[in-house]
C-alpha cells in the first residue's frame, strides 16, 4: 500500500500517518512484544488493550483484511484516516507476491505497505480449505501450486515462520492443518488437530524473533468437543502471547459455531483469560455481538472488502451489465 506518486486532481497528498495517535505512552519493556490489559468485564465480555510494538489496539477489534499488503480501493492515507490500529494480511499470498525476499530487502510489511501501525500475519493454513484444489498435505508441509507461475511449492511451518519473520508482523500465526468444519470424516480431523499441535511445536522452534514479534497458536477440531477440548489443553501447555479460535465460519449451524466459542472460552478449560482471544474469519455483526459477549477479543473476514469491492463495481459500470457482476 504505497502513496500515490502524484495525487488526483481533488486530492492534495496527506501528511505522513503517525505510528501512534495522542499522547499514548507504550508500556511494553525492552524484549516484551505484547501486553494485553484488561479494562472492564460483564459476564464473559470484556473491554482492554493489547499494547503491541506498533501501538495500542482497543478490543473488542475487527481487523480489515489487506491479503496483499493492500486494502482494496483504499490509499494508505485513506486507511490512515479510518483508523484502524490493526489489519490483517496473508503469509501464503505475501510469500508468492511479491515474496520474502523483496519483503526482507525493504525491511519488512510496515515499510512496504507504508504503515506505521500493526500488522497480523495469517500463516497461510486458511488456504489449505479455500484453495485445496491447488495443494496436498503431509507431514512436512503443505504441497501447491503457484497460481500465477504454476510452478509447485511448499509451505512448511519454518518456512511459514521464515515469511512471516521477513514480514515483519507485529502479530504472526502458526501453521496449523485447517479441516472445513463440515467435514464428517472425524479420522481425518484427529489427524488435523494432532497435526496442528505438531506444527505449532515446529513454529515455535524456527521463531527467530520473539522479543518483537507474537507468535499466537490456533486452535482447531472442529465441530467435534472432545477434539477441541484435547487441542485447548495441548495449546495452553505452549504459553503463547495469544491464541485464536480457527476452523470455523464454514457454513456450519449457527448453534454449533456459538457452542465451540462458548467452549474454547470457557473457564477454567477453556483459553486463558489473561491472553488475546482471536476468533479466526468470521466478520458478520451478528456473529461478532454473540462472540464478543462470549469473550473473544479479535475478529477479521473478508466480507467487508469484498462486498464493498462489488458494490462499488457495480456503480462503475453501465446499468445493463450489473447483472453480469
Amino acid at each position: 500500500m504505497k502513496h500515490s506518486e502524484t495525487p488526483g486532481p481533488n486530492r492534495s497528498k496527506s501528511p505522513e500517518p503517525k505510528r501512534f495517535k495522542g499522547d499514548y505512552q507504550s508500556p511494553l519493556k525492552p524484549g516484551e512484544a505484547l501486553q494485553f490489559e484488561l479494562q472492564g468485564t460483564d459476564g464473559r465480555a470484556r473491554a482492554g488493550v493489547v499494547h503491541l510494538p506498533h501501538g495500542p489496539v482497543k478490543t473488542p477489534v475487527f481487523m480489515p483484511v489487506g491479503t496483499y499488503g493492500t486494502i482494496k480501493g483504499l490509499l494508505s492515507e485513506e486507511v490512515d484516516e479510518l483508523g484502524p490500529e490493526i489489519i490483517l494480511a496473508n503469509t501464503y499470498h505475501l510469500g508468492t507476491s511479491p515474496g520474502a525476499g523483496l519483503l526482507r530487502k525493504v525491511g519488512g510489511l510496515h515499510e512496504y505497505m507504508h504503515w506505521p501501525r500493526n500488522l497480523l500475519t495469517d500463516s497461510g493454513g486458511f488456504q489449505m480449505v479455500s484453495l485445496l484444489k491447488l495443494l496436498s498435505i503431509s507431514e512436512e508441509g503443505v504441497h501447491f501450486q503457484n497460481p500465477r507461475t504454476k510452478e509447485m511449492m511448499m509451505l512448511t511451518p519454518e518456512e511459514s515462520m521464515g515469511i512471516q519473520n521477513s514480514i515483519g508482523a507485529d502479530i504472526m500465526m502458526a501453521l496449523d492443518d485447517v479441516v472445513s468444519s463440515t467435514y464428517e470424516d472425524r479420522d481425518r480431523m484427529k489427524d488435523a488437530v494432532e497435526r496442528t499441535i505438531r506444527w505449532l511445536d515446529r513454529c515455535i522452534a524456527a521463531h527467530k524473533r520473539p522479543e518483537e514479534q507474537n507468535l499466537f497458536g490456533i486452535v482447531q477440531g472442529g465441530l467435534d468437543r472432545e477434539l477441541r477440548s484435547w487441542c485447548l489443553a495441548e495449546i495452553k501447555k505452549r504459553k503463547l502471547p495469544g491464541y485464536a479460535i480457527g476452523g470455523l465460519s464454514g457454513s456450519e449451524a449457527k448453534e454449533s459455531f456459538w457452542q465451540v466459542v462458548e467452549q474454547c472460552t470457557a473457564q477454567p478449560e477453556g483459553l486463558p483469560a489473561d491472553r488475546p482471544r482471536y476468533l479466526m474469519g468470521v466478520g458478520y455483526t451478528l456473529d461478532i455481538i454473540c462472540c464478543v459477549a462470549l469473550g473473544v477479543d479479535m475478529f477479521d473476514c473478508v466480507y467487508p472488502d469484498t462486498y464493498c469491492e462489488v458494490r462499488y463495481s457495480a456503480c462503475s459500470v453501465r446499468p445493463d451489465a450489473v447483472e453480469s457482476i
